[in-house]
C-alpha cells in the first residue's frame, strides 16, 4: 500500500497497516526532519523492522539529491538476515511501483566465517581461526612470496578480486547472508565475498550489520572509519545496548590469559632473535619509524589490519611512541613485566577494587612501566606483528588481551574500576582468579556515534522506563515515544500463581526456589499446562549460568527448532532466561 506523512510518499510492502506502525513513522520522520536522535519503543511482533525500512528507504526516495545513507544495526546474524529478507520484499514492492528509479545497493556485513568461500579457510573451527586463516592466505608479505613461488598458497578468490580492480562492484540489489546470497556472487565471479562486502560498504545506500561494526572501537575503526555523516543509524532490539557499550570498553584477564601471553612473548622473542640474523634491516627500519611516530594504519593494505586500537579515536596519542619500547626486545621485556606483575596482583585471597590512577601508579612502583608505555602497548604490539610477519594471529589473542588491558587502563582515568576476584562467587571452593577493568560509563562507546552521524535511531520492544536511556547514554532525543499494542481481542490472561496443588506456597524467591516442593510444584505445573496448551510454551527462568550459552549459532538453532515444533503441529517447550 502507499501513503502520505505529510510531503512524503511511503510505500509499505503489506495491505494493513497496524494504527501503532503509522504512529511509529510519524515520530521516525519527525527526528529525521530535525536530523536529530530518537527513542522509540514499540512491543514486539507490530512490524517494527518494516515500519523503519519503509520509512527510512521513502524518505530518501522523496529526496533524490539527499545522500542519506541507513546504516542497520542487530544483534545476531539470524537478526540481520531477518532484517535484509524484509528489505528484500520492500525493495521488490518499491521496484514495482517505481521501476528502475527504486534502485538501491543494500548487503549486510558479517564476519569472515559466514562470508568466506575458500574451502581451505573455512575449514577452520572458529572465527577467529577462520581469520587467521584468511590473513596466511592475503597478507601482503604471503601474496609476495606467492608472486615469485608459483607453487606458494594463496587464494584465488582474493587474487581474482585484487585483478578486478575498480571493476569489482556489486550491481544494484539486496545481498543477504542466504537467498540473494553475497558468496554466490563472489562465487560466480570468482571474487573474495568478504572483501567486496568490506569495499562496497562506503557505497551501499543500507548496510546490515553488528552493533561491535559501530560500538567496538577495535572493529569500528577499521570497517567504519569512512562512513559519510549524513547517515541513519539505527540500533534495533537495543534494550541492552548500555551492556554492549560496557563490554566493548571492558576487559578480562584470568590465569590461561597470563600462561597463554608468555607463549606468545617467547615465540616473538624467537622471531626476532632469527630476523636478527636473516633480515635485520626490518628491524632498524621499524625503530626509524617509530622514532617518527606510528605509521597510519589507514596506509596498511586491509588484508594485513588486524585488530584497531581498544581506546576511542580521539583518546588515541598522536606522537611518536615512547623511547623505552621502540626496539623490539625492549618491547618484549616491557610486556613480560607487565604480565609478571598481572600474574602477582591474580594471587589475592579477597576481592579487591582499585581506580585505575591508583593501578597505573602500582604498575609503575612494582614493574617500572608508566603511563605513556601502557598507552602504546597496543599499538606497538599491532607494529612489531607486521615487522615479524606474524600470520597466524589466532595463536596470539592472549598477549593482544594484556595489550588491550594496558591500552585501556592507560588511556582512562575515569568511568573505569579494576576489580580483582580470586573466584567464581558460584563456586568458592574452586581458585579461579579473574582481574577485571570495567567500563562503568555505557556513554563512551557510543558518544563518537551520536558526534558523527546525522541520526541515530535507538529502539526496541522494551526500552522501559524509556526515560532512563539518555542519562545512561548522555545525549538529548528529539523524540522520545512509547507506543502500545493495539488488540483486536482479549488474547492475554495474565495469572499469577501462589501455591502448588498441594497448596505448598510457591516462588522463585533466593530463599524458596531451591526448595524441592518448590520445584517439584513448578515441575508438576508444567506438565499440566503442555498437556492442554496446544501451541508452543516459554519458561523464563532465574538465572542459570550453567546451562546458559554464548555460542550465539546455538542459540538460535534452539529457537529455529522450538519455531518447526510448533509450526508442524508437535508443540514444544521453550527454556530461557529471563
Amino acid at each position: 500500500m502507499k501513503f502520505e506523512i505529510e510531503d512524503i510518499t511511503v510505500y509499505f510492502p503489506y495491505d494493513n497497516i497496524y494504527p501503532e506502525q503509522y504512529s511509529y513513522m510519524v515520530e521516525l520522520k519527525r527526528a529525521l526532519d530535525a536530523k536529530g536522535h530518537c527513542l522509540l519503543e514499540m512491543p514486539t511482533g507490530t512490524g517494527k523492522t518494516i515500519a523503519l525500512l519503509s520509512l527510512i528507504t521513502s524518505y530518501v526516495l522523496s529526496k533524490p539529491n539527499s545522500p542519506l545513507k541507513l546504516l542497520y544495526c542487530t544483534r545476531t546474524v539470524h537478526e540481520m538476515e531477518k532484517t535484509l529478507a524484509e528489505l528484500c520484499l520492500l525493495h521488490d514492492y518499491q521496484l514495482r511501483h517505481l521501476g528502475p528509479a527504486a534502485k538501491i545497493l543494500a548487503l549486510g556485513l558479517s564476519s569472515r566465517k559466514n562470508l568466506c568461500v575458500n574451502p581451505r579457510v573455512l575449514a577452520a573451527e572458529n572465527r577467529d581461526s577462520v581469520d587467521a586463516g584468511c590473513r596466511k592466505l592475503t597478507a601482503s608479505w604471503v601474496r609476495a612470496l606467492a608472486a615469485e613461488n608459483p607453487a606458494a598458497p594463496k587464494c584465488e578468490f582474493f587474487e581474482q578480486y585484487e585483478r578486478a580492480g575498480s571493476s569489482a562492484v556489486l550491481p544494484p540489489g539486496v545481498y543477504t547472508l542466504q537467498v540473494r546470497d553475497l558468496r554466490t556472487f563472489g562465487k560466480e565471479k570468482g571474487w573474495c565475498p568478504y572483501y567486496l562486502a568490506r569495499h562496497m560498504v562506503q557505497f551501499a545506500n543500507v548496510v546490515v550489520y553488528s552493533y561491535q561494526y559501530l560500538l567496538d572501537p577495535k572493529v569500528a575503526s577499521i570497517i567504519s572509519k569512512e562512513m559519510q555523516k549524513e547517515s541513519v543509524v539505527v540500533f534495533d532490539e537495543a534494550h541492552n545496548i548500555d551492556n554492549v557499550c560496557i563490554e566493548a570498553l571492558s576487559v578480562s584477564v584470568r590465569r590461561q590469559t597470563i600462561e597463554g601471553a608468555r607463549r606468545n612473548l617467547s615465540r616473538m622473542r624467537q622471531e626476532i632473535d632469527k630476523f636478527k640474523a636473516t633480515d635485520a634491516g626490518r628491524l632498524r627500519a621499524e625503530y626509524n619509524r617509530l622514532v617518527e611516530g606510528l605509521a597510519l594504519r589507514g596506509d596498511l593494505p586491509a588484508t594485513d589490519a588486524w585488530l584497531a586500537n581498544p581506546a576511542l579515536p580521539d583518546d588515541i596519542l598522536k606522537e611518536a611512541v615512547p623511547g623505552n619500547i621502540r626496539r623490539a626486545e625492549h618491547f618484549i621485556h616491557v610486556l613480560r613485566r607487565l604480565v609478571q606483575y598481572l600474574e602477582g596482583r591474580l594471587e589475592t585471597e579477597n576481592v579487591e577494587k582499585e581506580s585505575p590512577v591508583s593501578f597505573v601508579v602500582s604498575i609503575l612502583n612494582h614493574a617500572g612501566i608508566d603511563q605513556k608505555s601502557l598507552k602504546f602497548c597496543y599499538d606497538r604490539l599491532h607494529s612489531l606483528m607486521m615487522t615479524l610477519e606474524i600470520t597466524d594471529t589466532d595463536e596470539f589473542l592472549h598477549i593482544q588481551t594484556i595489550c588491550d588491558f594496558a591500552t585501556l587502563v592507560g588511556t582512562y582515568a575515569r568511568g573505569f574500576s579494576i576489580i580483582i576476584e580470586p573466584f567464581d562467587e558460584r563456586m568458592p571452593h574452586i581458585p579461579d582468579p579473574v582481574l577485571q577493568l570495567c567500563c562503568h560509563d555505557a556513554s563512551l562507546a557510543i558518544k563518537p556515534v551520536f558526534e558523527r552521524f546525522q541520526s541515530v535511531v535507538i529502539t526496541s520492544g522494551t526500552l522501559s522506563p524509556i526515560d532512563l536511556y539518555p542519562r545512561l547514554l548522555n545525549f538529548n532525543p528529539v523524540v522520545s515515544r512509547s507506543f502500545t499494542m493495539s488488540l483486536t481481542r482479549e488474547c492475554i490472561c495474565p495469572m499469577v500463581l501462589t501455591r502448588g496443588s498441594d497448596q505448598l506456597p510457591v516462588s522463585t524467591k533466593f530463599d524458596m526456589r531451591s526448595d524441592l516442593g518448590v520445584v517439584r510444584n513448578y515441575g508438576r505445573l508444567l506438565l499440566e499446562m503442555a498437556s492442554v496448551v496446544p501451541d508452543g510454551i516459554e519458561i523464563m527462568q532465574h538465572k542459570l549460568v550453567f546451562i546458559e550459552t554464548q555460542d550465539v549459532v546455538e542459540t538460535t538453532l534452539a529457537l529455529d527448532n522450538y519455531r518447526k515444533a510448533c509450526d508442524c503441529g508437535r508443540g514444544a517447550i521453550f527454556f530461557s532466561v529471563a
